[in-house]
């Protein structure tokens, strides 16, 4: 099977060929952010054209932005001035003839836990990311579920103590809090400075009171952390552990993994992964 995963980010767009389950082959541009709506739809066909080749089967593209999932309609995309509505779908599969998926980064990075890193063996996964925001996306019953206007998972945004689990639970944590970076409190920690310590374990904290919120919510049987705060877990393992033991149900506890993404390329085989969960 040979599926194409398009990645478009804000400054530049990453398509790969997947061949039976690898990551065979990429192709990258840069992305003029501040060009028209076909000059953006062209920097996306150049990272395509290149992969198309008989037997291929389908598209799936991830994009930094909110989906009209069943017209595949992509709305105010970050960083891309022009793309306030742009029917990729549509636009995409007239010209390649093939079926086309479309979805947020979020579920993409989920779905690719399915399909291809850690949530293989699970029907009821959740994958969250923790970068500059806190995203996830929702395995439910073994298949992708984006909900009504692809907002599902967006846990983020629920309201806690004075702002929201994102202002707490993500990179913005170090600079809200503390005025400094997560970067610079992660080399500060590898030095096993206190200090810097302290702040992850306040963060692990905030974070195991989201994913709480996420377990109430969405009942997995795993969570998987990506991003880049997520390379920082063996820090902040043990103050979020602790803050989620008092579950109101403790079979789920004692039953709920916690991993880190160990996928290489997550965007592309996350894209990729839409038209695996299609089928």
């Amino acid at each position: 099977m040979s599926i194409i995963g398009v990645d478009l980010g804000g400054t530049n767009v990453r398509a790969g060929l997947v061949e039976d389950g690898r990551l065979v082959r990429v192709e990258t541009a840069a992305i003029r952010g501040e060009g028209s709506e076909e000059d953006v739809l062209e920097d996306v066909y150049r990272v395509i054209d290149p992969l198309v080749a008989k037997g291929l089967e389908g598209l799936g593209v991830g994009v930094p932005s909110i989906v009209d999932l069943k017209e595949g309609i992509v709305y105010d995309v970050q960083n891309i001035r022009s793309w306030k509505a742009v029917p990729l779908k549509s636009i995409l599969e007239r010209k390649y003839g093939l079926p086309c998926y479309i979805n947020n980064d979020a579920n993409c990075f989920a779905a690719a836990e399915k399909h291809f890193g850690k949530g293989k063996p699970y029907d009821n996964v959740v994958g969250l990311i923790l970068g500059t925001g806190l995203g996830a996306g929702i395995i439910a019953n073994g298949k992708l579920f984006s909900g009504a206007n692809c907002g599902a998972g967006e846990f983020g945004m629920i309201a806690y103590l004075e702002h929201n689990y994102e202002y707490y639970a993500c990179g913005q944590f170090f600079q809200h809090i503390h005025g400094t970076s997560g970067k610079e409190v992660a080399e500060r920690a590898r030095k096993e400075d206190p200090m810097a310590l302290a702040m992850f374990a306040e963060f692990g904290n905030h974070l195991g009171q989201a994913m709480k919120a996420i377990l109430y919510a969405a009942d997995p049987e795993i969570v998987i952390l990506g991003g880049s705060v997520s390379r920082s877990y063996e820090f902040f393992k043990d103050a979020m552990w602790r803050a989620m033991q008092d579950f109101v149900y403790g079979i789920t506890i004692r039953k709920i993994r916690v991993e880190v993404s160990e996928i290489e390329n997550i965007a592309i085989l996350g894209a990729a992964a839409l038209y695996l969960d299609a089928l």
